[in-house]
């Protein structure tokens, strides 16, 4: 069982098998610095909804810090097992080497091996959620509202700030599926609000994420203020547990056709971007899709990756946090935790 928690910290139990472990600048998306979290009143809405959906007891408040040490999940009786305890030691290293926060989920789609560092803990998602942006685009849209061309204007651009793709056509505009995937391929802030738009804005990706069974990914803000968050609020967070429960969704019938997620798929392989993240983890010859995401102290990565051999698809997130807010993110300490998660995979 997965120990996920919900919106609001209380710790839930999913049915995807993972193995836990012990203690545990922008992505060209500029967040101002220290800026108090806006919850709009669709959003707040969102909460109540997944509030309501996690049973009915009482709902606690968030805590404003994070607990001092990863919550085990309960190991699945089948799944083969991952020597959990060496991971976390060397993981552990990494947090202290690099004083930060590290969260990692990992999963192997073919035979159920998996592993959770501090899995169940909230991090801020920065722009790693444009993968999940535009996945629920595609599920939402077929091909005549896909190919409509959406305008924009300069004003647009510039409240959003990293925008290459955008800024290059405010004149011409573009089809909304290539949008959407400037979103995920080029991190393009303004492509991802006018993509938001096609949603409901953030509490209407937050809706379908609940549809999907994701009770804890909540999006409340459009850029840049999706990197914005706020001790004690779940706004802007996920888990690591539950992004890989996303991923793992999306590999699935009932998100995407064979189709769309062939093109999602697309858009999150060979981009520059993610060479020295997970992509520098993994081991020779693998395949990796992911989609990065960093403001200030936060750096992350989830992937999708394709072993050489034929095997089933293994997935990944990475987030961290450095505990001085002020401290730059650090790409590296996001590639020696996919090599650390990895590695243990390989070796098991």
């Amino acid at each position: 069982m997965v120990v996920a928690a919900d919106p609001y910290g209380r710790v839930r139990t999913c049915p995807l098998p993972l193995r836990a472990g012990g203690a545990g600048r922008n992505d060209r998306s500029h967040a101002s610095g220290g800026t108090v979290i806006r919850l709009t009143i669709a959003v707040a809405a969102v909460l109540l909804l997944v509030a309501c959906s996690s049973g009915s007891e009482p709902t606690p408040e968030p805590s404003s810090e994070p607990s001092s040490g990863p919550t085990p999940s309960s190991p699945s009786s089948s799944a083969p097992a991952v020597a959990a305890a060496p991971i976390d030691r060397r993981l552990a290293a990494l947090e202290e080497r690099y004083d930060a926060r590290v969260g990692v989920s990992l999963l192997d789609t073919g035979d159920g091996a998996a592993y959770s560092y501090r899995g169940d803990q909230r991090f801020g998602f920065a722009s790693s959620v444009k993968v999940l942006v535009a996945a629920e685009l595609l599920r939402r849209t077929g091909s005549a509202e896909r190919a409509e061309l959406v305008r924009w204007t300069q004003d647009d651009v510039d409240a959003a700030g990293y925008s290459p793709v955008t800024e290059a056509h405010v004149d011409r505009g573009l089809p909304l599926l290539r949008l959407a995937e400037a979103a995920v391929r080029e991190s393009d802030n303004t492509a991802t609000n006018l993509v938001l738009e096609r949603l409901d804005g953030p509490a209407g990706l937050t809706r379908g994420l609940l549809g999907r069974g994701d009770t804890t990914t909540v999006l409340a803000d459009d850029e840049p203020g999706l990197n914005e968050v706020s001790p004690g609020s779940p706004a802007n967070t996920t888990t690591p547990d539950a992004f890989v429960a996303d991923l793992r969704a999306l590999l699935g019938p009932e998100w995407l056709t064979d189709a769309d997620r062939r093109l999602l798929l697309g858009w999150m392989s060979g981009n520059p971007g993610g060479d020295p993240l997970i992509r520098a983890g993994a081991p020779a010859g693998w395949r990796v899709a992911q989609k990065s995401g960093g403001a200030g102290p936060v750096r992350n990565d989830v992937a999708v990756l394709t072993p050489p051999d034929g095997r089933a698809p293994v997935l990944l997130a990475v987030l961290t946090t450095r505990l001085d807010p002020s401290a730059p993110y650090d790409d590296a300490l996001v590639a020696d935790a996919a090599e650390v998660a990895l590695g243990a995979l390989e070796a098991s």
